[in-house]
């Protein structure tokens, strides 16, 4: 194979794996924030505190594939 082609399909196999990524956090902090809740009793806030941080995380995930293919 080329190498143009080669990293073609690196690039795609990256930019494809960041929906999985970016669903994974905020899945991730919602359960962990649904699991603090029912241990502490404090529903909702620390499901909302995590989502919020997993939704956070999953931009960041976004924004770091962003400049990423800016360097390219």
């Amino acid at each position: 194979m080329e190498n143009e082609t080669k990293s073609s399909i690196k690039e795609l196999a990256y930019y494809s794996s960041i929906g999985l990524s970016v669903a994974l956090s905020i899945f991730i902090g919602l359960a962990v924030g649904v699991y603090l809740d029912r241990r502490y009793d404090t529903t909702p806030w620390l499901t909302l505190i995590f989502l919020g941080l997993g939704i956070a995380a999953g931009y960041r995930n976004i924004g770091l594939a962003i400049k990423k293919s800016r360097k390219y």
